[in-house]
């Protein structure tokens, strides 16, 4: 019950010798993911038993890699994704914040034309729980099961995958997709994802302030033909003021969060005012039983 991410992908670790990426890469692989080898240049030898190659066309020969975690500090991203792209990778996540806006345009433009489905910059990961992790989503905030999480912020994003896991509601696949003004793939291309995928039953999406993107999403929920529950945060952010990443600062009342509400709600998703409320709504939904007390979440 995945999408793009599972047991099987077999993961390149990019410019992961950092205090921060080695310690991702060491607990991705403790959570089960199939880490087989790293990619830093100069470097020879091992690190943690895993080979080192110099570029990630040569880890792809002799790996047979499908997919990579990017590490590489911002200004070297752009080139990190375009190799990944160019040799055949489907599924790049990338880390680093602050990589230059036309960077990630030209970057995302590539990763789209060869295939390739990338997440971030500027992302805590993805995880198809009980399978794999990329970056820093918590399996133990995760639970297996049937609903597809899209987060555009990495604190809600965990926060409700753990609100849905501790009333049993488990998911198919989480992914934050970033939180920059431009990111790899738009929610509406992930909710094309978890429409098309049998073993999905609900998708979860978490929205906040800034940006367009949830405009883009209006025809995808319509389509979905399974339900959407939507949690945009920001309700309450004072007139003019700019608040949070890069990719919540509101430019005009359309960017506002009680804009992007409105227009969900018209698509036809199910729109929801707390992590608390999500969890409520999809059980009612799937008709199940919430298993956990969730007035800790209200």
């Amino acid at each position: 019950m995945a999408i793009l991410l599972n047991s099987e992908t077999r993961v390149l670790a990019v410019n992961a010798t950092g205090a921060y990426g080695g310690g991702q890469v060491r607990a991705m692989r403790g959570f089960g993911t199939q880490v087989v080898a790293h990619v830093a240049p100069g470097r020879r030898g091992e690190i943690d038993g895993l080979p080192v190659f110099d570029t990630i066309a040569a880890a792809v020969q002799a790996t047979q890699a499908t997919a990579a975690a990017v590490f590489t500090p911002a200004a070297g991203v752009r080139d990190s994704i375009d190799e990944a792209a160019r040799v055949g990778l489907k599924l790049v996540f990338a880390a680093a914040e602050f990589v230059p806006v036309h960077d990630v345009l030209r970057a995302a433009q590539r990763a789209r034309e060869a295939g390739c489905w990338l997440v971030g910059p500027n992302s805590s990961g993805m995880a198809s729980p009980g399978q794999a992790v990329l970056g820093a989503i918590p399996p133990g905030m995760t639970l297996p099961g049937r609903i597809g999480v899209i987060g555009r912020s990495g604190t809600l994003t965990m926060n409700v995958c753990r609100a849905l896991s501790l009333a049993g509601l488990g998911q198919s696949s989480v992914v934050h997709i970033g939180g920059d003004v431009v990111c790899g793939r738009n929610p509406h291309e992930w909710l094309g994802l978890f429409a098309a995928d049998a073993q999905t039953d609900l998708v979860v999406y978490l929205g906040e302030p800034g940006g367009t993107k949830e405009y883009a999403m209006l025809d995808a929920v319509r389509e979905a033909g399974k339900p959407v529950v939507a949690l945009v945060v920001g309700r309450h952010v004072p007139p003019a003021r700019r608040m949070g990443h890069a990719g919540a600062m509101v430019g005009s009342a359309r960017e506002t969060a009680g804009a992007k509400i409105e227009a969900l709600a018209g698509a036809g998703a199910h729109v929801a005012k707390s992590p608390a409320e999500v969890v409520e709504i999809a059980a009612r939904l799937l008709r199940r039983p919430v298993q956990r007390a969730m007035e800790s979440f209200a």
